[in-house]
């Protein structure tokens, strides 16, 4: 039963006898008051309704936009370049990690050479965070890392060396000249002669690697290493 049926029941009921039957009817001012005060409390309830409806979609969006940051947040973090470790520091932070963060840089010496050390230094100067020096700031620098991530920097490969083919023979007899194999017009071998004393510097003068050399009959030939920026 509702409140509106509770109240209606305790209006005043007045009855009109009939041979056939009494009615029972409601004073219509009364009535018409209870229908009355029924709309103020149902206006009432639905202003306080459209307000929590108002908070609640204002909660939404404000979650939306919280949500939007985040997300944000979590791109730039993963935009931004994780540090790049020597493999030795990537060594001790896996040592680590088997002896549960539990370890002394006294255990990792056989580890860390000095390029490690003095990574950790300068990564502790970019990061004053962790201080400056002291071993137990870089073992909270190497459990830093094995929880926040890193890279393993790649081993520079050497470059290798690279060698002049002098013709023994054309170079021996001619006075001025020194004949080295040269790449001329549609790729065909020549021998292109430099003064000498001076540096085969030429582009079309070909530069082999001792494999590519070994690849090769290349007869009476001196192996001239080709220095740095030549």
């Amino acid at each position: 039963m509702t409140k509106f049926e509770e109240k209606l029941e305790k209006l005043l009921i007045k009855i009109i006898q009939h041979p056939v039957g009494d009615t029972k009817y409601y004073a219509a001012v009364h009535v018409k008051s209870l229908i009355a005060q029924a709309d103020e409390e149902f206006q009432e309830l639905l202003s306080k309704y459209s307000g929590l409806n108002d908070n609640y979609e204002k909660e939404v969006i404000r979650s939306s936009k919280l949500e939007s940051q985040i997300i944000d947040l979590k791109s730039q973090l993963q935009q931004q370049a994780l540090p790049v470790v020597p493999e030795e520091v990537d060594k001790a932070i896996k040592y680590l990690k088997t002896q549960n963060n539990f370890a002394t840089l006294s255990d990792l010496g056989d580890i860390l050479t000095e390029k490690g050390f003095w990574w950790l230094n300068d990564f502790q100067f970019k990061d004053r965070r962790f201080g400056f020096g002291g071993l137990n700031n870089k073992l909270f620098i190497l459990s830093h890392l094995a929880i926040t991530g890193y890279t393993v920097e790649k081993p520079q490969l050497e470059k290798p060396q690279l060698f002049y083919l002098k013709h023994i023979d054309m170079s021996k007899s001619d006075a001025h000249l020194n004949w080295y194999l040269a790449k001329g017009t549609d790729n065909v071998l020549i021998h292109q002669g430099i003064k000498k004393g001076k540096s085969p510097k030429l582009k079309c003068i070909l530069k082999l690697t001792q494999q590519e050399i070994d690849s090769m009959e290349t007869g009476s030939y001196e192996l001239v290493p080709v220095e740095d920026g030549e």
